[in-house]
C-alpha cells in the first residue's frame, strides 16, 4: 500500500514550516518571519508510532487577495486537500481566533476531508489561551510549539490515529508502475502492451498528471500497469502539478510489486534515472531497465545493447543485477517481452530458498573466503535461514555479527546470487548474534 498523506494548511506566518521542519525531523523547509515565504509545497516521510506518511508543507493562504502569488498558492493548497488522506489547519496561538482561520475550515469541512486543528506557538500552555479556537466548531484543538516540540508527540498520536486506513489492493494481482524520467514514452509503452489508446499520449513533457492504474491478464495472471507521471529533478519541482507527480510517483513505487524504468535510448541513463531506480530498489521493489525509443538511434550512434547494460552497471552497481530490454513502443519492437520479465522478477522476489541449502551454501562461501578476523576475537558465521520474502532476506548468526564489514556482505550477496539468481531484485542481509539480538 501506499502511504497516506497529511497536508498542513493555514493562513500566511502561523509556523507551518517550523511544524512541517520538527516532524519530518529536517529542516528542508525555508522558514522566515516574512509572510509568505512558502511558496511551493515541500514534502517529507515521517513516522509516528510505527506509522509511515508523507507531511506536505503548503504556502500561507490568502483567500481575499488577488495577488498573482497569492492567487497561485490558493490553488496549489487546493490541490493539498483534493490529495490528502487528512489535513492539519495551523493556527497561531499568540494572535487568536483570525477571520481567515474560520473560512479555511469552512474550505476543510465542505471538502469533506478529516481535518485536526494545530494552535501552535504554545510555548508555555499556562499563558497561552488556545481554547477559544473551539469556535471555529471543530472536535479536539492540539496546542504545540512548533518552535521548542511541546505538545508534538500528544498531536502525532492524534495524526496517526486520524488517518484513514487505506485497504489493501484486491485479489493477488502483480502490480507494475511504470516510472521514469518526463517524455519517455511511458504511457505509449504501456498504450502499445494493452493494445489500445487508454491513456493520454502528447508530445509535451508531462501530459500525464496523475498514476493511471490499466489492468491486463497474461498467462493467467492479472497485472495493473500504473503509468505515472515522470520525476524531475527536486529543484525543478515548482508547480503544483509537478509536485503531486513527483509525489503520486513515490506512493505508486511503494505500492508496486515490480517497476519499469523507463529510459530515453537517445539520451541514456540520466542522474535523474539513477535516482529513480535507487527510489524502487531501496523500496524493496523488482526492477526492469527498458530503453524506449531503441527503434531511432541513428546506426552510427548505435550503441551496442551490450555496452548500454555495461554503463548502466559501471553507473550503479545494483544496476547489473537487473534484467534490461531495449524496445520501442511507437514500432512494438519487444514491448511484450517486458511481460514474461515481469512474471520472471516477481517470481525472483517471492522465492524462498529451504533453509538447508541455505546453510550448505553458507558453509560453501565462508570456505571459499572467510569473514575478515576482529582484533584478538574469532568471528564466526554459524548458521544462516531465509527470514521474508518480497524482498529476500536472509538472516546469517554468528558470535560478533557488529565486526562483519559492508565488504564481506557484498560478497555474501554476490555469492548469494551467482548460487541461487534473485535477478532484478533487491537482496537484502541481516546479521545476528547467535542466540539474540541484531547486528
Amino acid at each position: 500500500m501506499s502511504l497516506p498523506v497529511v497536508a498542513l494548511v493555514g493562513r500566511p506566518n502561523v509556523g507551518k514550516s517550523q511544524l512541517f521542519n520538527r516532524i519530518v525531523g529536517e529542516a528542508s523547509a525555508i522558514v522566515s518571519e516574512e509572510a509568505g515565504t512558502t511558496r511551493d509545497r515541500h514534502f517529507g516521510r515521517a513516522e509516528w508510532g510505527g506509522r509511515p506518511f508523507w507531511l506536505v508543507d503548503t504556502g500561507g493562504l490568502v483567500e481575499d487577495s488577488n495577488v498573482p502569488m497569492d492567487t497561485e498558492i490558493r490553488k496549489q493548497v487546493r490541490q493539498a486537500i483534493d490529495e490528502a488522506n487528512l489535513l492539519l489547519l495551523v493556527v497561531d496561538a499568540r494572535v487568536g481566533v483570525h477571520p481567515s482561520d474560520a473560512r479555511i475550515a469552512d474550505l476543510l469541512r465542505n471538502a469533506r476531508k478529516p481535518f485536526v486543528v494545530v494552535a501552535n506557538k504554545v510555548d508555555h500552555p499556562a499563558d497561552t489561551d488556545f481554547y477559544e479556537f473551539y469556535r471555529l466548531g471543530v472536535g479536539e484543538v492540539h496546542p504545540v510549539s512548533a518552535q521548542n516540540g511541546k505538545g508534538s508527540g500528544d498531536l502525532l498520536d492524534a495524526v496517526v490515529a486520524a488517518i484513514p486506513e487505506e485497504p489493501a489492493p484486491e485479489g493477488t494481482a502483480v502490480r507494475v508502475a511504470v516510472v521514469g524520467r518526463p517524455n519517455v514514452g511511458k504511457s505509449s509503452f504501456v498504450n502499445r502492451l494493452l493494445g489500445e489508446e487508454r491513456l493520454v499520449v502528447h508530445d509535451e513533457a508531462g501530459t500525464t498528471r496523475d498514476a493511471i492504474d490499466a489492468p491486463m491478464r497474461y498467462k493467467g495472471q492479472d497485472l495493473v500497469f500504473v503509468d505515472t507521471a515522470g520525476l524531475r529533478r527536486q529543484a525543478k519541482i515548482d508547480e503544483g502539478v509537478e509536485f503531486y507527480a513527483s509525489l503520486r510517483t513515490r506512493r505508486a513505487i511503494e505500492s508496486a510489486d515490480v517497476c519499469l524504468l523507463v529510459v530515453d535510448a537517445t539520451e541514456g541513463l540520466q542522474n535523474q534515472d539513477l535516482k529513480i531506480a535507487a527510489l524502487a530498489w531501496e523500496a524493496g521493489r523488482g526492477l526492469i531497465l527498458v530503453f524506449n525509443k531503441w527503434d531511432i538511434l541513428d546506426e552510427k550512434d548505435h550503441k551496442s545493447a551490450d555496452k548500454m547494460r555495461k554503463e548502466a552497471a559501471e553507473k550503479a552497481p545494483f544496476l547489473g543485477q537487473i534484467p534490461v530490454l531495449f524496445t520501442s513502443a511507437l514500432t512494438g519492437m519487444r514491448v511484450t517481452k517486458v511481460l514474461d520479465l515481469v512474471l520472471e522478477v516477481e517470481g525472483e522476489r517471492q522465492r524462498r530458498i529451504p533453509t538447508a541449502q541455505v546453510n550448505e551454501g553458507l558453509e560453501a562461501f565462508v570456505a571459499r573466503l572467510q569473514p575478515p578476523q576482529a582484533a584478538g576475537r574469532e568471528v564466526k558465521l554459524n548458521y544462516a535461514t531465509q527470514v521474508a520474502v518480497a524482498p529476500p532476506t536472509f538472516a546469517i548468526f554468528g558470535n560478533n555479527p557488529e565486526a562483519i564489514p559492508e565488504h564481506y556482505l557484498r560478497y555474501l550477496q554476490n555469492q548469494m546470487r551467482e548460487r541461487w539468481g534473485f535477478k532484478g531484485v533487491p537482496l537484502r542481509i541481516v546479521m545476528r548474534r547467535k542466540g539474540g539480538g541484531d547486528r
